[in-house]
Protein backbone atom coordinates (compact mmCIF):
# COMPACT_ATOMS: atom_id res chain seq x y z
CA UNK A 1 0.00 0.00 0.00
CA UNK A 2 0.69 3.42 -0.29
CA UNK A 3 1.66 4.80 3.32
CA UNK A 4 -0.20 8.69 3.76
CA UNK A 5 0.43 10.81 6.88
CA UNK A 6 -2.80 9.45 7.99
CA UNK A 7 -2.37 5.61 7.66
CA UNK A 8 0.93 5.57 9.07
CA UNK A 9 -0.46 7.42 12.51
CA UNK A 10 -3.57 4.70 12.20
CA UNK A 11 -1.46 1.69 11.87
CA UNK A 12 0.91 3.04 14.61
CA UNK A 13 -2.38 3.53 17.05
CA UNK A 14 -3.39 0.47 16.13
CA UNK A 15 0.30 -1.53 17.19
CA UNK A 16 0.07 0.46 20.08
CA UNK A 17 -3.22 -0.72 20.97
CA UNK A 18 -2.27 -4.10 20.32
CA UNK A 19 0.42 -4.13 22.79
CA UNK A 20 -1.77 -2.85 25.59
CA UNK A 21 -4.57 -5.43 24.85
CA UNK A 22 -1.83 -8.33 25.28
CA UNK A 23 -1.25 -7.02 28.97
CA UNK A 24 -4.78 -6.58 30.20
CA UNK A 25 -5.61 -8.82 33.44
CA UNK A 26 -8.99 -8.87 32.30
CA UNK A 27 -8.29 -10.77 29.44
CA UNK A 28 -5.73 -13.18 30.69
CA UNK A 29 -5.35 -13.85 34.55
CA UNK A 30 -7.24 -16.34 35.16
CA UNK A 31 -5.59 -19.10 33.22
CA UNK A 32 -2.65 -17.96 35.55
CA UNK A 33 -4.17 -18.45 39.08
CA UNK A 34 -2.65 -21.41 41.58
CA UNK A 35 -4.50 -24.54 43.06
CA UNK A 36 -6.41 -23.55 45.51
CA UNK A 37 -5.24 -24.24 49.52
CA UNK A 38 -6.97 -26.29 52.22
CA UNK A 39 -7.08 -23.12 54.38
CA UNK A 40 -7.68 -19.65 53.60
CA UNK A 41 -7.15 -17.18 50.40
CA UNK A 42 -5.72 -13.60 51.29
CA UNK A 43 -5.33 -11.40 48.61
CA UNK A 44 -2.88 -8.42 48.46
CA UNK A 45 -0.72 -6.10 46.39
CA UNK A 46 -0.23 -2.78 44.51
CA UNK A 47 0.20 -1.49 41.01
CA UNK A 48 -1.62 0.35 38.62
CA UNK A 49 -3.58 -2.98 37.56
CA UNK A 50 -4.25 -3.82 41.49
CA UNK A 51 -7.51 -3.28 41.80
CA UNK A 52 -8.63 -4.67 37.99
CA UNK A 53 -6.15 -8.08 38.80
CA UNK A 54 -8.08 -8.03 42.08
CA UNK A 55 -11.59 -8.06 39.93
CA UNK A 56 -10.45 -10.66 37.55
CA UNK A 57 -9.63 -12.88 40.41
CA UNK A 58 -13.06 -12.64 41.95
CA UNK A 59 -14.23 -12.94 38.97
CA UNK A 60 -12.64 -16.08 38.35
CA UNK A 61 -13.55 -18.00 41.99
CA UNK A 62 -16.95 -16.52 42.31
CA UNK A 63 -17.61 -19.53 45.44
CA UNK A 64 -13.74 -18.85 46.84
CA UNK A 65 -14.53 -16.72 50.15
CA UNK A 66 -11.30 -14.62 49.98
CA UNK A 67 -10.36 -11.79 52.03
CA UNK A 68 -7.26 -8.72 51.78
CA UNK A 69 -6.75 -5.31 50.79
CA UNK A 70 -4.97 -4.49 47.32
CA UNK A 71 -3.51 -0.41 46.26
CA UNK A 72 -4.02 1.47 42.81
CA UNK A 73 -3.84 4.96 41.83
CA UNK A 74 -6.52 7.28 42.53
CA UNK A 75 -8.55 6.80 39.29
CA UNK A 76 -8.02 3.04 39.10
CA UNK A 77 -9.84 1.54 40.76
CA UNK A 78 -12.60 -1.16 39.28
CA UNK A 79 -15.91 -2.66 41.66
CA UNK A 80 -14.91 -5.79 43.87
CA UNK A 81 -16.85 -7.58 46.17
CA UNK A 82 -14.43 -9.09 48.81
CA UNK A 83 -10.95 -7.75 47.97
CA UNK A 84 -11.07 -4.24 49.73
CA UNK A 85 -9.33 -1.76 46.89
CA UNK A 86 -7.43 1.28 48.51
CA UNK A 87 -6.53 4.49 46.16
CA UNK A 88 -3.13 5.87 47.03
CA UNK A 89 -0.39 8.68 45.24
CA UNK A 90 1.71 7.61 42.52
CA UNK A 91 4.15 8.42 41.73
CA UNK A 92 5.32 10.53 45.28
CA UNK A 93 3.69 8.01 47.66
CA UNK A 94 1.04 9.64 50.36
CA UNK A 95 -0.27 8.40 53.68
CA UNK A 96 -3.08 6.25 51.89
CA UNK A 97 -0.55 4.32 50.13
CA UNK A 98 0.92 3.38 53.63
CA UNK A 99 -1.63 2.64 55.54
CA UNK A 100 -2.53 0.57 52.79
CA UNK A 101 1.02 -1.81 52.98
CA UNK A 102 0.56 -1.46 56.97
CA UNK A 103 -3.05 -3.02 56.70
CA UNK A 104 -1.14 -6.03 53.89
CA UNK A 105 1.53 -6.47 56.50
CA UNK A 106 -1.25 -7.21 59.05
CA UNK A 107 -3.50 -9.38 57.27
CA UNK A 108 -0.97 -12.02 56.25
CA UNK A 109 0.26 -11.95 59.46
CA UNK A 110 -0.64 -15.20 61.85
CA UNK A 111 -1.45 -17.38 58.70
CA UNK A 112 -0.80 -21.33 58.58
CA UNK A 113 0.73 -23.34 56.53
CA UNK A 114 -2.54 -24.31 55.23
CA UNK A 115 -3.24 -20.78 53.75
CA UNK A 116 -2.03 -18.86 51.31
CA UNK A 117 -1.19 -15.77 50.16
CA UNK A 118 -2.49 -14.23 46.46
CA UNK A 119 0.24 -11.45 45.44
CA UNK A 120 -0.64 -9.31 42.72
CA UNK A 121 1.90 -7.05 41.40
CA UNK A 122 2.02 -4.51 38.97
CA UNK A 123 3.74 -1.55 37.68
CA UNK A 124 3.58 1.18 40.61
CA UNK A 125 3.37 -0.80 43.49
CA UNK A 126 6.89 0.04 45.25
CA UNK A 127 5.40 4.15 45.04
CA UNK A 128 1.61 2.50 46.22
CA UNK A 129 3.44 0.60 48.96
CA UNK A 130 5.30 3.01 50.81
CA UNK A 131 5.85 1.90 54.17
CA UNK A 132 8.82 3.52 55.82
CA UNK A 133 11.38 1.43 57.75
CA UNK A 134 11.28 1.58 61.53
CA UNK A 135 12.35 5.27 62.66
CA UNK A 136 12.07 6.60 59.02
CA UNK A 137 8.73 8.75 58.28
CA UNK A 138 6.39 8.98 55.11
CA UNK A 139 7.99 12.82 54.48
CA UNK A 140 11.57 11.58 54.87
CA UNK A 141 10.58 8.90 52.41
CA UNK A 142 8.79 11.19 49.70
CA UNK A 143 11.77 13.49 49.88
CA UNK A 144 14.05 10.66 48.82
CA UNK A 145 11.41 9.35 45.96
CA UNK A 146 11.22 12.77 44.53
CA UNK A 147 15.16 13.10 44.72
CA UNK A 148 15.10 9.65 42.96
CA UNK A 149 12.71 10.87 40.01
CA UNK A 150 14.25 13.35 39.08
CA UNK A 151 17.93 12.10 39.64
CA UNK A 152 18.09 10.46 36.37
CA UNK A 153 18.40 6.67 37.75
CA UNK A 154 17.12 3.55 36.56
CA UNK A 155 14.11 2.02 37.93
CA UNK A 156 16.20 -0.99 38.71
CA UNK A 157 18.95 1.28 40.67
CA UNK A 158 15.71 3.44 42.38
CA UNK A 159 14.14 0.41 43.75
CA UNK A 160 17.24 -0.77 45.58
CA UNK A 161 17.21 2.47 47.22
CA UNK A 162 13.30 2.39 48.05
CA UNK A 163 13.92 -2.06 49.22
CA UNK A 164 16.34 -0.50 51.84
CA UNK A 165 14.08 2.02 53.19
CA UNK A 166 10.67 -0.18 53.88
CA UNK A 167 9.29 -2.33 56.06
CA UNK A 168 7.86 -4.10 53.38
CA UNK A 169 10.15 -4.41 50.08
CA UNK A 170 12.69 -6.89 49.51
CA UNK A 171 10.50 -9.87 50.35
CA UNK A 172 9.78 -8.63 54.04
CA UNK A 173 5.95 -9.28 52.87
CA UNK A 174 6.50 -12.51 51.91
CA UNK A 175 8.70 -12.97 55.17
CA UNK A 176 5.93 -11.94 57.32
CA UNK A 177 3.24 -14.52 55.35
CA UNK A 178 5.32 -17.62 56.64
CA UNK A 179 4.60 -20.54 56.98
CA UNK A 180 1.78 -19.62 54.71
CA UNK A 181 2.36 -20.71 50.72
CA UNK A 182 2.95 -17.70 48.82
CA UNK A 183 2.05 -17.13 45.49
CA UNK A 184 2.87 -13.80 43.08
CA UNK A 185 1.39 -12.99 39.74
CA UNK A 186 3.11 -10.16 38.25
CA UNK A 187 2.91 -7.39 35.28
CA UNK A 188 6.00 -6.27 34.54
CA UNK A 189 7.06 -2.90 33.89
CA UNK A 190 10.76 -3.29 34.17
CA UNK A 191 13.27 -3.64 31.88
CA UNK A 192 14.53 -7.13 31.93
CA UNK A 193 11.18 -8.49 33.92
CA UNK A 194 13.63 -8.70 37.52
CA UNK A 195 10.72 -10.03 40.15
CA UNK A 196 12.98 -8.24 42.62
CA UNK A 197 12.85 -4.80 41.09
CA UNK A 198 9.01 -4.92 40.19
CA UNK A 199 7.23 -3.16 42.57
CA UNK A 200 10.88 -3.30 44.32
CA UNK A 201 10.21 -7.07 44.75
CA UNK A 202 7.47 -7.57 48.46
CA UNK A 203 7.39 -11.44 47.81
CA UNK A 204 10.92 -12.32 46.23
CA UNK A 205 14.66 -12.55 47.72
CA UNK A 206 16.65 -9.46 47.69
CA UNK A 207 20.30 -10.01 46.40
CA UNK A 208 21.27 -6.49 46.74
CA UNK A 209 22.59 -4.70 50.02
CA UNK A 210 22.56 -1.69 52.01
CA UNK A 211 26.65 -0.70 50.83
CA UNK A 212 24.65 -0.59 47.00
CA UNK A 213 21.75 1.72 48.22
CA UNK A 214 24.66 3.96 49.80
CA UNK A 215 26.50 3.94 46.72
CA UNK A 216 23.83 4.55 44.51
CA UNK A 217 22.59 7.60 46.45
CA UNK A 218 26.33 8.70 46.48
CA UNK A 219 26.71 8.25 42.50
CA UNK A 220 24.09 10.30 41.97
CA UNK A 221 24.66 13.13 44.46
CA UNK A 222 21.38 12.89 46.21
CA UNK A 223 20.93 14.55 49.16
CA UNK A 224 19.30 12.64 51.99
CA UNK A 225 17.26 13.69 55.28
CA UNK A 226 19.75 12.83 58.20
CA UNK A 227 17.26 10.17 59.40
CA UNK A 228 17.63 8.15 56.02
CA UNK A 229 21.30 8.79 55.50
CA UNK A 230 21.85 7.38 59.37
CA UNK A 231 19.51 4.10 58.25
CA UNK A 232 21.39 3.51 55.21
CA UNK A 233 24.53 3.65 57.55
CA UNK A 234 23.47 1.59 60.22
CA UNK A 235 22.54 -1.66 57.77
CA UNK A 236 20.69 -2.56 60.97
CA UNK A 237 17.98 -4.70 58.98
CA UNK A 238 19.23 -5.90 56.18
CA UNK A 239 16.11 -7.25 53.27
CA UNK A 240 15.76 -11.22 52.90
CA UNK A 241 18.62 -12.91 51.09
CA UNK A 242 18.19 -16.29 48.47
CA UNK A 243 17.80 -19.03 50.66
CA UNK A 244 15.93 -17.41 53.48
CA UNK A 245 13.70 -20.06 55.11
CA UNK A 246 11.03 -18.05 55.09
CA UNK A 247 10.74 -17.51 51.65
CA UNK A 248 10.91 -21.02 51.06
CA UNK A 249 7.21 -21.47 50.29
CA UNK A 250 6.91 -18.61 47.58
CA UNK A 251 6.38 -18.74 43.95
CA UNK A 252 6.41 -15.94 41.49
CA UNK A 253 5.24 -16.06 37.92
CA UNK A 254 4.92 -13.04 35.38
CA UNK A 255 1.73 -13.06 33.48
CA UNK A 256 2.46 -9.71 30.73
CA UNK A 257 5.65 -8.36 29.87
CA UNK A 258 6.54 -6.23 27.56
CA UNK A 259 8.11 -8.61 25.41
CA UNK A 260 4.56 -10.21 25.52
CA UNK A 261 3.29 -6.97 24.28
CA UNK A 262 5.77 -6.16 21.67
CA UNK A 263 4.98 -9.38 20.04
CA UNK A 264 1.72 -8.45 20.14
CA UNK A 265 2.64 -5.38 18.31
CA UNK A 266 4.49 -7.23 15.51
CA UNK A 267 2.23 -9.77 15.23
CA UNK A 268 -0.58 -6.50 14.51
CA UNK A 269 1.95 -5.18 12.08
CA UNK A 270 2.38 -8.25 10.01
CA UNK A 271 -1.73 -8.15 9.33
CA UNK A 272 -1.15 -4.36 8.40
CA UNK A 273 1.67 -5.71 5.79
CA UNK A 274 4.27 -4.08 7.60
CA UNK A 275 7.74 -6.34 8.36
CA UNK A 276 8.04 -5.82 11.97
CA UNK A 277 11.98 -5.83 13.59
CA UNK A 278 11.76 -5.84 17.50
CA UNK A 279 14.70 -4.35 18.64
CA UNK A 280 14.40 -5.12 22.38
CA UNK A 281 12.53 -5.01 25.46
CA UNK A 282 14.83 -3.87 27.92
CA UNK A 283 16.16 -0.55 26.35
CA UNK A 284 16.99 2.10 29.08
CA UNK A 285 19.29 5.53 29.11
CA UNK A 286 18.57 9.12 28.49
CA UNK A 287 15.01 9.58 26.61
CA UNK A 288 16.48 12.17 24.04
CA UNK A 289 19.81 10.33 23.01
CA UNK A 290 17.27 6.76 22.36
CA UNK A 291 15.47 8.60 20.35
CA UNK A 292 18.45 10.01 18.15
CA UNK A 293 19.66 6.45 18.00
CA UNK A 294 15.86 5.01 16.68
CA UNK A 295 16.06 7.83 14.37
CA UNK A 296 19.46 6.71 12.73
CA UNK A 297 18.25 3.13 12.14
CA UNK A 298 15.19 4.54 10.85
CA UNK A 299 17.13 6.69 8.40
CA UNK A 300 19.33 4.02 7.66
CA UNK A 301 16.61 1.94 6.98
CA UNK A 302 14.87 3.97 4.57
CA UNK A 303 17.91 4.77 2.47
CA UNK A 304 19.63 1.57 2.23
CA UNK A 305 17.37 -0.99 3.45
CA UNK A 306 19.38 -1.82 6.33
CA UNK A 307 18.52 -3.25 9.16
CA UNK A 308 15.56 -3.77 7.30
CA UNK A 309 13.39 -2.03 3.92
CA UNK A 310 10.31 -1.15 4.04
CA UNK A 311 7.80 -1.21 4.82
CA UNK A 312 8.33 -1.64 7.98
CA UNK A 313 8.29 -0.84 11.69
CA UNK A 314 10.75 -0.93 14.28
CA UNK A 315 9.28 -1.82 17.63
CA UNK A 316 11.49 -1.76 21.24
CA UNK A 317 10.21 -1.59 24.79
CA UNK A 318 11.99 -0.50 28.07
CA UNK A 319 12.11 2.56 30.44
CA UNK A 320 14.41 5.85 29.09
CA UNK A 321 14.69 8.16 31.51
CA UNK A 322 14.79 12.43 32.05
CA UNK A 323 17.38 14.08 33.95
CA UNK A 324 16.54 17.58 35.43
CA UNK A 325 20.01 18.91 35.63
CA UNK A 326 20.07 21.19 38.71
CA UNK A 327 18.75 24.65 37.88
CA UNK A 328 17.07 23.22 34.74
CA UNK A 329 13.90 24.62 33.22
CA UNK A 330 10.52 22.39 34.36
CA UNK A 331 8.22 21.77 31.77
CA UNK A 332 5.61 19.75 31.11
CA UNK A 333 6.64 16.57 29.27
CA UNK A 334 7.32 12.42 29.89
CA UNK A 335 10.36 10.20 28.89
CA UNK A 336 7.97 9.17 26.10
CA UNK A 337 6.92 12.81 24.47
CA UNK A 338 10.61 13.59 24.78
CA UNK A 339 12.45 10.63 23.63
CA UNK A 340 9.75 11.15 20.47
CA UNK A 341 10.94 15.21 19.90
CA UNK A 342 14.66 13.79 20.11
CA UNK A 343 13.79 11.13 16.95
CA UNK A 344 11.84 14.16 15.15
CA UNK A 345 14.92 16.59 15.83
CA UNK A 346 17.17 13.79 14.69
CA UNK A 347 15.28 12.02 11.41
CA UNK A 348 15.16 15.98 10.46
CA UNK A 349 11.76 15.46 8.14
CA UNK A 350 13.23 12.66 6.44
CA UNK A 351 9.96 11.42 4.03
CA UNK A 352 8.26 8.29 4.91
CA UNK A 353 9.44 8.26 8.72
CA UNK A 354 6.49 8.48 11.54
CA UNK A 355 7.39 7.85 15.20
CA UNK A 356 4.71 6.98 18.01
CA UNK A 357 6.27 7.01 21.41
CA UNK A 358 3.87 6.09 24.44
CA UNK A 359 3.34 4.46 27.70
CA UNK A 360 1.16 1.90 28.32
CA UNK A 361 -0.54 2.89 31.57
CA UNK A 362 -1.57 5.81 29.93
CA UNK A 363 0.29 8.17 31.45
CA UNK A 364 3.99 9.63 30.38
CA UNK A 365 5.34 10.83 33.52
CA UNK A 366 3.96 14.14 34.62
CA UNK A 367 1.60 14.52 31.69
CA UNK A 368 -1.72 14.08 33.35
CA UNK A 369 -3.98 12.23 30.68
CA UNK A 370 -1.50 11.71 28.14
CA UNK A 371 -0.47 8.54 26.88
CA UNK A 372 2.24 9.86 24.28
CA UNK A 373 2.34 11.43 21.22
CA UNK A 374 2.94 10.48 17.36
CA UNK A 375 5.13 12.35 15.28
CA UNK A 376 5.41 12.63 11.16
CA UNK A 377 8.04 14.31 8.64
CA UNK A 378 6.35 17.49 8.78
CA UNK A 379 6.10 17.84 13.10
CA UNK A 380 9.44 20.09 12.97
CA UNK A 381 7.36 22.28 10.11
CA UNK A 382 4.45 22.73 12.14
CA UNK A 383 6.10 23.15 15.13
CA UNK A 384 8.21 25.94 13.80
CA UNK A 385 5.18 27.51 12.03
CA UNK A 386 3.21 27.21 15.38
CA UNK A 387 6.51 29.47 17.09
CA UNK A 388 8.03 26.87 18.65
CA UNK A 389 11.84 26.05 18.61
CA UNK A 390 11.61 22.62 19.53
CA UNK A 391 15.13 22.33 20.82
CA UNK A 392 14.37 25.00 23.36
CA UNK A 393 11.17 22.84 24.04
CA UNK A 394 13.12 19.93 24.90
CA UNK A 395 16.19 21.72 26.58
CA UNK A 396 13.34 23.04 28.85
CA UNK A 397 11.63 19.61 29.29
CA UNK A 398 8.25 20.76 27.79
CA UNK A 399 7.74 18.10 25.12
CA UNK A 400 4.07 17.85 26.04
CA UNK A 401 3.23 20.96 25.55
CA UNK A 402 4.78 20.86 21.85
CA UNK A 403 3.10 17.62 20.98
CA UNK A 404 -0.39 19.32 22.95
CA UNK A 405 -0.07 22.21 20.60
CA UNK A 406 -0.03 20.41 17.37
CA UNK A 407 -2.58 17.82 18.18
CA UNK A 408 -0.69 14.93 18.39
CA UNK A 409 -1.10 13.31 21.81
CA UNK A 410 -2.78 10.25 22.52
CA UNK A 411 -4.95 10.35 24.98
CA UNK A 412 -6.52 6.34 26.26
CA UNK A 413 -7.08 7.20 30.09
CA UNK A 414 -6.02 4.63 32.39
CA UNK A 415 -5.57 1.22 30.41
CA UNK A 416 -5.76 -0.69 34.01
CA UNK A 417 -1.70 -2.45 32.74
CA UNK A 418 1.60 -1.19 32.31
CA UNK A 419 4.38 -3.52 30.58
CA UNK A 420 6.26 0.13 30.26
CA UNK A 421 6.65 2.44 27.34
CA UNK A 422 6.09 1.21 23.74
CA UNK A 423 8.23 2.72 20.65
CA UNK A 424 7.27 2.06 16.80
CA UNK A 425 9.28 3.48 14.16
CA UNK A 426 7.23 3.24 10.81
CA UNK A 427 9.25 3.13 7.71
CA UNK A 428 7.64 3.57 4.36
Amino acid sequence: MSWTDESARAALRRLFDAAIRAADPRAMLASHLPGLPKGRVVVVGGGKSGAVMAAAVEAAWPDVPLSGVVVCPYDHAVPTQKIEVVQAAHPVPDAAGMEAARRMLAAVSGLTEDDMVLALMSGGASALMPLPAPGLTLEEKQAVNRALLASGATIQEMNCVRRHLSAIKGGRLAAAAYPARVRTLAISDVPGDDPSVIGSGPTVPDATTFAEARALVAHYEIELPPAVAAHLEAAADETPKPGDKRLSRAGYKLIATPRLALEAAAAEARALGLTPLVLGDAIQGEAFTVGTVLAGMAMSARAYGHPLRGPAVLLSGGETSVTMRAGSARGRGGRNTACLLGFALAAAGTPGLWGLMGDTDGIDGSSGDVAGALAGPDTLERARAAGLDPRAVLASHDSLSLFERLGDCIVTGPTLTNVNDFRAILIA
